[in-house]
C-alpha cells in the first residue's frame, strides 16, 4: 500500500498570485501541442499553415478552457450555478470537464475549418496524434491534486488518497496518464 504525497496544489506563490500546478499542466499541454504541431506542418502533414495553425491553437486554447468551464458548471453543479451565476468565472476555485473541453474543441476546430474552408476531418486527422501528450498533462495534473482517484484495491499499488478514506485506490490517474497520454501517443504518431 501507497500513501499518496499530497502534494501542495500551489506550485508558485507571488504575493497574491498564485500559480497552481494544474495550470502549469495546462500550460505544458498547450505547449507541446503546439510543438508537435509545428513538426507536422513542417513534415508536410498538415492541412494549415504555421500561421493558421497559431490561430487555430487560440481557438482551440478557447474551446479547451470555456468548454472544459462550462461543461463543470452545466455537468456537474448547474443548480448551484443557477443560484451564484458569478461563481462560474471562479475558475482559481477549480472546476474544470474533460468532455465540456472536448465539446468546447470539437467546436472550435469545426467553426475554424468552417471559416478557413479546412476540410474539417483532415485537420482532425493533423490534430489528433497532437492531443494524448495534453490528455497525460492533465491526468498528471489531477494526481499532483489527488483527485479523480479509482476504486478500492488490494493490490500492492494501491494509494491512499486524502478525502477517499482509508482503503487504498487504483491510482487512476496514473493509469490514464500511460494509456490515454503516453500509449497513445505513440500509436497515434506513429
Amino acid at each position: 500500500m501507497l500513501i499518496h504525497p499530497n502534494f501542495d496544489p500551489v506550485a508558485i506563490s507571488l504575493g497574491p498570485l498564485a500559480v497552481r500546478w494544474y495550470g502549469l499542466m495546462y500550460l505544458a499541454a498547450f505547449g507541446m501541442l503546439w510543438w508537435l504541431g509545428r513538426r507536422r506542418i513542417a513534415q508536410g502533414a498538415a492541412p494549415v499553415t504555421r500561421q493558421q495553425f497559431d490561430d487555430l491553437i487560440f481557438l482551440g486554447v478557447l474551446g479547451t478552457i470555456l468548454g472544459g468551464r462550462l461543461g463543470y458548471v452545466l455537468f456537474y453543479k448547474p443548480g448551484y450555478y443557477a443560484s451564484h451565476p458569478l461563481e462560474i468565472f471562479a475558475i482559481w476555485q477549480g472546476g474544470m470537464a474533460f468532455h465540456g473541453g472536448f465539446l468546447g474543441v470539437l467546436a472550435a476546430v469545426a467553426f475554424y475549418a468552417w471559416r478557413q474552408r479546412v476540410d474539417w476531418w483532415r485537420l482532425m486527422d493533423f490534430i489528433a496524434p497532437l492531443v494524448p501528450p495534453g490528455l497525460a498533462a492533465g491526468r498528471l495534473g489531477n494526481f499532483i491534486n489527488g483527485e479523480l482517484w479509482g476504486r478500492t484495491t488490494d493490490l500492492p499499488w494501491g494509494m491512499v488518497f486524502r478525502g477517499a478514506g482509508e482503503a487504498p485506490r487504483h491510482p487512476s490517474q496514473l493509469y490514464q496518464f500511460a494509456l490515454e497520454g503516453v500509449t497513445l501517443f505513440v500509436l497515434l504518431w506513429w
